[in-house]
């Protein structure tokens, strides 16, 4: 299983093969609005009130969510952000935060006794 830090490596390794490195700031900034514009657009084909022209081809939900996970790890690289730490600390943030907002899972295997 690749871990983020693998994710972030291999992200690094392939930027690494290119004279340009790894793009400024606000250019990767507008390629994470492309790509989640992409997603947008295939949630609205599969899901929304806006189906797809007959000559459209399917996108991969998994692929433009991918895309959108790549994008996320340059920035990170480019910035020194150590993802996987970061990522830690936002569930810590949600677990903290939000633990009795909603109301717990129920058990599908077995049914409510009487009280």
């Amino acid at each position: 299983m690749t871990t983020i830090k693998d994710a972030q490596a291999r992200v690094d390794a392939w930027i690494g093969r290119f004279e340009e490195g790894y793009w400024p700031p606000l250019t990767n900034l507008a390629r994470l609005i492309e790509e989640v514009g992409e997603l947008a657009r295939e949630m609205n084909h599969r899901f929304g009130h806006k189906t797809k022209k007959p000559d459209e081809p399917d996108q991969k939900l998994a692929i433009e969510l991918a895309d959108i996970l790549f994008v996320v790890i340059a920035i990170a690289n480019e910035q020194g952000i150590d993802l996987e730490d970061a990522f830690e600390k936002v569930l810590t943030k949600y677990e903290e935060r939000d633990s009795e907002r909603w109301a717990p899972a129920v058990d599908k295997g077995t049914e409510p006794g009487p009280a």
